[in-house]
């Protein structure tokens, strides 16, 4: 739990919940509340709002003099579901979320007439007027929104309903958060959205992602590293293609929304790919970028997917190279058309979850396998006491040439490394004593 004399806040779900939460907070602090809880909910499971239901009660039981506000896409799609939780004092709407009004002048909870729940259509919502934030608290690196909403329909996806339709941040507005957050030291900069891939279709002139992250390493020469978060491969554009191959900056790591491997099960989940449109893609930026890493959400247990269909999405895993798996075993969604579809027994789709996360793991394995045996520099993001990501996201544990853990290097920092091996979990690293000093130095 996040906090600080004021504002609690507790967040689930993805990286845009995540630099949302800042954006909440903030806006909190500026309304003037107080002894508040803030929970920013997930609604992509069911399990996900399980597990924001139960930390209500828990924060409740541990902090029962405060208000407790929820939001987020769990409190979009079903508000009466929270509603009848009597831990929760205030529920509002995932576009209210981020306004200063929205916390304003509350009247006393629990008083006659008090309208506990105050969540609005959210796909009246047109604009996504940009939100600056000056840091992200807890993170070494800033995560940026460029995008919200989603115009497709996937047939086992609910996260529309809860974020409206496509909508974009205009371009100078983004540049100018990049700015400022590198400004306040951050290195390395995310770009966040629900289909961030999408981006700029609802603008003049129709600009892509690609296109926008052009303009802020040009822009923004401070910038050391960008990323991107999860992307819709089949949306990718050329000017990507372009920032793959030739520019440094921009990181060689991918996170592919992929869900599954079979074109059936593809078709029925109403994806804009096919499986082969997935491998041509990894193919085609690992010509680009050798050092490139994937990783794939995929979704297990389908309604009608069979055993020969699973093992199309397992043998997927290998055909794209996929380094980091994400697997979500299917859970259906109330609204949703795959809800209504033939349902597979909860305990094989468990079963199937439980094989992919271990091919899943095999890959990983795999990967850190080759990083160790290649043995190559890298430059290192440091995250907490001598321990960073390489520029493909890996984990990795930095070393001074004589052995010892480099616990005292400044969160935040970039330093030179050389791979040397792996403890099946993450990297290790040696950094040179120069480069020791160097980073030490500009802390």
């Amino acid at each position: 739990m996040s906090e600080n004399s004021n504002v609690k806040t507790l967040t689930f779900g993805c990286r845009l919940n995540t630099y949302e939460t800042q954006v909440m907070k903030r806006e909190a602090d500026k309304a003037g509340l107080e002894n508040a809880i803030l929970v920013n909910t997930c609604a992509v499971t069911g399990e996900a709002v399980r597990q924001a239901k139960q930390a209500i009660r828990k924060a409740r039981r541990e902090n029962p003099d405060a208000r407790i506000i929820v939001s987020g896409c769990a409190a979009q799609t079903e508000p009466e579901s929270f509603a009848s939780m009597d831990e929760i004092d205030l529920i509002i709407g995932n576009d209210d979320k981020l306004k200063s009004q929205s916390y304003r002048a509350l009247p006393e909870f629990g008083i006659n007439n008090f309208e506990k729940v105050r969540v609005n259509d959210i796909f009246e919502v047109e604009e996504n007027a940009p939100q600056m934030v000056d840091a992200i608290e807890g993170h070494t690196r800033a995560f940026v929104q460029v995008q919200n909403g989603c115009d497709h329909r996937c047939t086992f996806c609910i996260i529309p309903y809860g974020r409206g339709n496509s909508r974009s941040v205009p371009m100078g507005a983004v540049v100018d958060q990049v700015k400022s957050l590198c400004g306040n030291g951050y290195r390395e900069i995310v770009l966040t959205g629900v289909d961030a891939t999408s981006y700029g279709a609802d603008l003049p002139g129709k600009p892509s992602l690609g296109q926008l992250a052009k303009a802020i390493i040009k822009q923004v020469p401070s910038l050391n590293r960008l990323r991107l978060s999860s992307i819709d491969s089949i949306e990718a554009d050329q000017d990507l293609f372009d920032l793959l191959a030739h520019e440094e900056k921009f990181m060689p790591h991918l996170h592919l929304s992929l869900q599954h491997g079979a074109d059936m099960i593809l078709k029925r989940m109403k994806r804009r790919h096919l499986r082969n449109d997935a491998i041509e893609f990894c193919d085609k930026v690992r010509d680009l970028r050798p050092d490139i890493s994937f990783g794939a959400d995929i979704i297990a247990g389908f309604p009608t997917e069979t055993d020969e269909m699973f093992e199309e999405s397992i043998s997927l895993i290998d055909a794209c190279g996929i380094s980091l798996l994400h697997v979500f075993p299917f859970s259906p969604r109330e609204g949703t058309p795959a809800a209504k579809m033939p349902q597979l027994d909860r305990g094989l789709i468990k079963q199937r979850a439980a094989k992919l996360r271990s091919k899943g793991e095999a890959a990983y394995q795999n990967h850190l396998d080759k990083m160790a045996n290649n043995a190559q520099q890298s430059k290192i993001l440091i995250e907490k006491s001598g321990i960073g990501r390489t520029e493909n996201f890996t984990m990795v544990e930095l070393y001074d040439e004589n052995g010892g853990v480099l616990s005292n290097l400044p969160t935040g920092a970039i330093v030179t490394a050389r791979i040397n091996g792996h403890n099946s979990k993450q990297l290790s690293a040696v950094v040179k004593q120069a480069d020791l000093k160097q980073v030490l130095s500009e802390a």
